[in-house]
Order: structure tokens, then C-alpha cells, then sequence
């Protein structure tokens, strides 16, 4: 049964460029332009007749446009939960700026060993996300340490658990892996991985949403019956200023916004493409965290179900709850 027919998350390129160069992502090797404000400030206009509540400022690494804190900035005050993840490379000399204007503030972090942590990156920023977690505590705010779980990595959960996130209050987001196009992550993850992740989503300070792990269980999304909502939870908006379709992973198509995202959402192209959500060859056994998240808060089936204690955990842990109603 659907709940939420409209879309309730934005997925925000500011740029793909990024300073790091991890294994397990090629977005850091496509060309990529910046964001304009004057197109950043009429689709926010929009994104809210659109019914959006998250804006999800992206890339690449977001950090690397000079002007995020403007955009942050007017994000909350059109009343939008913000939400930004860094490789905490640039974190120290902009936090002061950002300060107050990110709801959801996560610090990539995934191994609690220097050396391990900067070979999967690809970029020495192992330093400056202990650097930036010491700053952001000092400026009062509560980021979350987002670990992106490996079949080879799931032995480090404890030690960032216990020496990082527990000494300094932060929440550990637990993302299992995926893979998607031509980008493979290595192993799948394991049915004891898998219920080693089930455990830990239920410590304290810790976030799982169950619900990834049953999806993976059960094989993924599936074109017949597809639990993915993609296109119709999430609006995708490239660095070009393009509307990205049906999500940014597959890209089946772009349409240039030109300052009317809300007629264009509404346009015949795009309600043919949202119609496809889920059930394209390529969406056969996806599971990719960003769209399956909203997917499963749209629509009432096992999955939704899955998700919610979860979703109430961490958005009690945050203090977000008031502002989704």
C-alpha cells in the first residue's frame, strides 16, 4: 500500500569531482562542472511544491564547492532537513562556516586502522576525520561516523565502535556495500556477515536499517514486484542542472531542468520513466542503500515494516522526528 505519493528526498550533485579516489566508487573520475546558486535557489523553490523534506547535498565530495554553506544555508531556512557526508578532507577549515547548517553530518570512517582505512580511500584522510570529529565536537555538533561494510572489513565494527564513536557520543551508521554498473566492490556479503550486521543494528549508537539486510536475503529488488521507488521517492539533480532518471546510479536519462523542475517532474517524459522505477533489466537484484532507503518509507510492505524501528532509533538519536511531520 502506498503512503507517500510524492517525492520526499533530493539527491543533490553538487559537483562529482572528488579529492579522494576510492576503490569502490568511480564518481571521482568523471569531469564534473559546480552547481550555480541561481539553479540551486529555484529548484529548492521547487523541490518544495514538490513535497520533498531531505535534501541530500552530494557528489563527489560536496565539500569541494565553495559555496555549500550557502546552499546548506538556504536550505534550512525553507525549512529542509540537510544531510552531508565527507571524506573529512576539507571538514577543518570549513567547519566553522557549516556549523549549525547540517542536520545529518556524517564522517566517512571504514577501519579504525590509519593505514587500511587511507588504502581503500585512496587519499591519506584517515588524520582528518579524527581531526574533524575533535572540531565538530567542539562547535557542539553530532556527526555520525558512516562505515561501509565489506565482507573483509566487518572485524574493524568493534574497534570504531568502542574507540571512537562510544568515547565521543557519535552514532555509527552501518552501510553494507553494493555494487552497481560496471563497479564491482569485491565479495558479496555473506549470510554471516549479514547476521553479524543484524546484531550490531541493535547496540546502542549504532544505525542498520534492517531492512537492507532483508532485501539482500531475498535476493534484491525484483523487476515483477520491484520494492524500488527510485524515481518517485527521490529526485536526482545533476551538477549540469539535469533532472536524472530513474536514479543517479543507472541514468537511463537527463532532462535540463531550465528553472522549471516542477512542471518538469510533472511532464509526460518523466511520469513514463518514474513508471519504469524498478522494473528495467538493470533493476534486477539492485539493492543500492541511497534509493532503496526512501523506497522502503513510501510504501507499507515487509520492507517498510523492516525499516521503521530503526528509522526511529536514529531520527530519536538526532533530534530530526519533529521535522518530518
Amino acid at each position: 500500500m502506498r503512503l507517500i505519493s510524492h517525492p520526499v528526498l533530493c539527491n543533490y550533485y553538487v559537483t562529482y569531482r572528488c579529492n579522494a579516489k576510492c576503490g569502490f566508487c568511480d564518481i571521482w573520475e568523471r569531469p564534473s562542472p559546480y552547481v550555480s546558486p541561481e539553479d540551486l535557489t529555484a529548484n529548492l523553490k521547487d523541490l518544495r511544491k514538490l513535497g520533498v523534506k531531505v535534501i541530500d547535498f552530494t557528489g563527489g565530495e560536496p565539500l569541494l564547492h565553495r559555496e555549500i554553506h550557502t546552499f546548506l544555508a538556504l536550505a534550512k531556512d525553507m525549512g529542509f532537513i540537510t544531510t552531508l557526508t565527507t571524506n573529512g578532507l576539507l571538514y577543518p577549515k570549513k567547519a566553522v562556516k557549516l556549523h549549525g547548517l547540517i542536520d545529518m553530518l556524517h564522517f566517512s570512517l571504514d577501519a579504525a586502522d590509519k593505514e587500511v582505512h587511507d588504502q581503500s580511500r585512496g587519499v591519506a584522510c584517515f588524520d582528518f576525520v579524527m581531526e574533524s570529529i575533535d572540531i565538530a565536537s567542539t562547535l557542539g555538533e553530532r556527526p555520525d561516523i558512516l562505515f561501509t561494510v565489506f565482507e573483509d572489513n566487518v572485524d574493524e565494527i568493534d574497534a570504531i565502535y568502542e574507540n571512537i564513536c562510544l568515547p565521543n557520543n557519535l552514532v555509527l551508521i552501518l552501510n553494507p556495500v553494493f555494487d552497481y554498473n560496471d563497479v564491482k566492490t569485491g565479495k558479496k556479503l555473506s549470510a554471516s556477515t549479514l547476521n553479524t550486521l543484524k546484531h550490531w543494528g541493535k547496540r546502542k549508537w549504532v544505525y542498520l536499517n534492517e531492512a537492507f539486510i532483508t532485501l539482500r536475503q531475498s535476493g534484491g529488488n525484483h523487476v515483477e514486484d520491484p520494492v524500488c521507488k527510485a524515481a518517485s521517492s527521490t529526485i536526482v539533480i545533476s551538477p549540469e542542472n539535469e533532472l536524472v532518471l530513474p536514479c543517479y546510479h543507472l541514468g537511463k536519462k537527463s532532462f535540463p531542468i531550465k528553472g522549471d523542475l516542477y512542471n518538469l517532474y510533472h511532464s509526460s517524459d518523466v511520469k513514463t520513466l518514474v513508471a519504469l522505477e524498478g522494473r528495467l533489466p538493470e533493476c534486477e537484484g539492485c539493492t543500492i542503500n541511497c534509493y532503496m532507503q526512501p523506497s522502503f518509507a513510501v510504501e507499507m510492505n515487509k520492507f517498510w515494516w523492516k525499516a521503521l524501528p530503526s528509522t526511529i532509533k536514529y531520527n530519536y538519536l538526532k533530534g530530526t522526528w519533529k521535522s518530518l511531520f
